[in-house]
């Protein structure tokens, strides 16, 4: 019985395949950070030519830009930060979370060496981008279960977008910044390299938010942050190619850095490819279909919930929101 059920799911399948009728254009988007980066691969290498006539990548620059990309239907598949899903999914968005890639990319850059964690930083000002968004909220949370308040002990700068968060360190304007690979690794390539070495301070890799969050909340050292969507009503064999063509993408993207380096300057030429390289073995990458990550996921919207539940739209998503 098994057997024939199992038989008649791949002939299913089989002749979805067969059947399957093109469309003519997929358009994937993302920001310049890491979770996007095996969309670039997926279209320099043709790996979703059998389902689309072309395939597209939009960049999208700031939070603001993701949601109106997703509210007008202006992308098939999205790279989004996991709150900002939970919370247009919420508000009755025809969004759905596919997967989690992103479990770590956020981290402190400083000129002063001796400071190791986000309490070293009391009193410090502190440069970071998208305000009340991934950065600024995982800050905040670590932040308050450390008896520390974000308003009060910290003098917090926000600024559009990591690059220009990156640019102010390189240009002495701030001593401190919260950011998202690869920026981090962007400051400290340009900070060594002539000629910006003459006038650029030494930059140090400092607190890292994934390692406090497991130490504060006693799990372990990863956040759920970003990861790939749909949105709108997209055919399911087309999510199911996708699906297995990001996750193929992700594990080449781990394991080529120098040519993966190239690809991402490529397509977004304000990343350079030694950066993109560099900033590889920095990032917690690891492709977890939304259902499995689930657990993470909840318990990442609860503390979110508990401070401010605006953020992921009042509520958890329910369990039509995972894929």
């Amino acid at each position: 019985m098994l057997k024939k059920l199992v038989l008649g799911v791949f002939v299913a399948l089989s002749l979805h395949a067969g059947d399957f009728k093109k469309v003519d254009t997929l358009t994937l988007s993302g920001p310049m950070a890491s979770v996007s980066h095996p969309l670039l691969r997926i279209i320099e290498s043709g790996a979703l030519n059998d389902v689309a006539k072309n395939v597209k990548f939009v960049l999208w620059k700031s939070p603001d830009e993701l949601r109106a990309l997703t509210l007008r239907g202006k992308a098939n598949f999205i790279a989004v930060p996991t709150n900002v899903a939970a919370n247009l999914y919420n508000k009755g968005v025809d969004i759905k979370l596919q997967n989690v890639s992103i479990w770590g990319i956020l981290g402190m850059l400083t000129r002063d060496k001796n400071k190791k964690t986000l309490a070293d930083f009391k009193g410090c000002e502190i440069v970071m981008p998208f305000r009340g968004d991934m950065p600024d909220i995982v800050f905040q949370e670590i932040a308050k279960k450390e008896g520390l308040d974000p308003k009060k002990d910290f003098k917090i700068q926000y600024v559009s977008s990591p690059i220009d968060a990156m640019q102010m360190l390189i240009m002495r304007r701030v001593d401190n910044a919260l950011l998202v690979e690869p920026a981090i690794s962007m400051a400290l390539r340009k900070t060594h390299s002539f000629p910006l070495k003459l006038i650029a301070p030494d930059l140090y890799r400092s607190a890292n938010l994934q390692k406090e969050w497991g130490e504060v909340f006693h799990v372990d050292g990863k956040i759920p942050q970003a990861g790939m969507a749909t949105v709108g009503q997209v055919d399911p064999y087309i999510v199911k190619r996708f699906n297995q063509e990001y996750a193929k993408a992700l594990k080449w993207y781990k394991t080529h850095p120098e040519e993966a380096g190239k690809l991402v300057n490529k397509y977004i030429p304000m990343l350079t490819p030694e950066a993109v390289a560099d900033s590889i073995s920095h990032v917690q990458l690891n492709d977890v279909a939304a259902k499995d990550a689930k657990k993470d996921l909840e318990f990442f919207f609860n503390v979110l919930k508990q401070n401010n539940p605006k953020i992921i739209g009042g509520k958890l998503p329910d369990a039509g929101f995972y894929q």
